[in-house]
């Protein structure tokens, strides 16, 4: 056998393709005859389908629910030319990571505030989430103390400069959600004006 079921999306988990019929050895030799190519840990996807990261369709399949943050949701949504080492990505704190073969950097926030500012994002044939700028700005005022105070006036610049958005756009969120963070971010943008 040398073909995959239609049934199947163009990237899938090794429980998808159980399900969809194939046995353990026949998913195995698909991946050796060059029909799929192992992408992360029990992630698979169709060789011809080869435009997606495979680092972010296999953290879309392994951690649902997951989010693009910090220095990689700026990068992506170009407020940093700065290309990050390893894939930020945030989980609720009541999740454990999954163990995946991408470089990852996992960050554990809050479940209260975890949708915050949460969009999502297609890769393949599933999504994975993003936060937007705003959120992602706050949570490296935030974390700067581990994050790097650099790449966070970097972006604020850039998002004021670039996106001609209003500072008390973000103020506002960082008031209802991370008060502790609005006095950082009101002197940063005092200094930028």
């Amino acid at each position: 056998m040398s073909e995959l079921p239609r049934t199947l999306p163009v990237s899938f988990t090794y429980v998808q393709a159980r399900a969809a019929g194939l046995a353990k050895n026949q998913v195995y030799r698909l991946r050796d005859q060059g029909v799929v190519e192992q992408i992360g840990r029990a992630v698979f996807r169709r060789i011809e389908d080869t435009a997606d990261d495979p680092d972010l369709t296999e953290l879309a399949h392994r951690a649902p629910g997951s989010a693009l943050c910090l220095a990689t949701a700026l990068a992506w949504h170009g407020l940093l030319d700065f290309i990050p080492p390893k894939i930020d990505i945030a989980l609720p704190r009541s999740r454990r990571p999954p163990a995946v073969q991408a470089r990852v950097h996992w960050h554990r926030f809050d479940t209260e505030r975890f949708q915050v500012g949460r969009e999502t994002i297609a890769i393949a044939d599933t999504e994975i989430g993003l936060y937007n700028a705003e959120r992602s700005l706050i949570d490296m005022f935030r974390l700067r103390h581990t994050e790097g105070e650099d790449l966070a006036f970097e972006a604020l610049r850039r998002w004021l400069r670039d996106r001609g958005t209003q500072p008390s756009t973000l103020l506002r969120l960082a008031s209802t959600w991370w008060p502790r963070t609005v006095p950082a971010l009101e002197r940063t943008i005092e200094i930028m004006r």
